[in-house]
């Protein structure tokens, strides 16, 4: 019987040891985030976005948060906002308009350069695919809004300027130093 409680308690012990062990890993690798530069955010961010243009939409035209933000001056660009409405209320660019709001009269933008974005710019990706096989000026913003806060850029909500991001998941969890994530 005794053999039997030493058995038992050896199991035991390497059971809570294992996972002790995948608990501290786990740990690690959500709370290393945190401890990012912006600059190793933003490589982690264009890359994704890298890899998701290669694969999934290498012929769509993109382009960089800072080109959009020099063109902003222009009054010739529209931001689309192709996220949710409940991501919108979280965060937006300045006077950006839902795809929704766009749809309902596309025509009087025909004459504008437009920007379509989401978090990491992968959704906004299909969304310039069909602008531009319909003859509109459109980009794709290269990162999202992910990398156009992590340029410098300012995110909206209903208040005026905000500090809180919608970024999609804890996937995408890579808001600049002083943001707030919100998923």
């Amino acid at each position: 019987m005794e053999k039997w409680k030493i058995f038992w308690a050896g199991k035991t012990f390497f059971l809570m040891f294992v996972i002790f062990a995948l608990a501290s890993v786990c740990y690690q690798g959500f709370a290393s985030v945190s401890h990012l530069s912006n600059g190793d955010k933003k490589r982690i961010v264009y890359k994704t976005y890298d890899d998701y243009k290669k694969s999934s939409f290498p012929n769509i035209p993109d382009i960089s948060p800072d080109m959009a933000m020099k063109l902003m001056q222009s009054q010739q660009v529209v931001f689309v906002d192709t996220r949710t409405p409940r991501e919108r209320r979280v965060s937006m660019l300045p006077g950006a308009i839902s795809l929704k709001e766009f749809q309902k009269d596309s025509s009087k933008y025909r004459n504008k350069t437009i920007i379509s974005y989401c978090t990491i710019s992968y959704r906004s990706a299909k969304f310039t695919r069909e602008l531009t096989d319909k003859g509109f000026t459109a980009y794709n913003l290269a990162g999202g809004l992910l990398a156009w806060v992590l340029e410098g850029g300012k995110v909206y909500d209903s208040s005026g300027v905000t500090k809180r991001i919608h970024v999609y998941g804890e996937r995408w969890d890579y808001p600049p130093d002083g943001y707030k994530a919100v998923w």
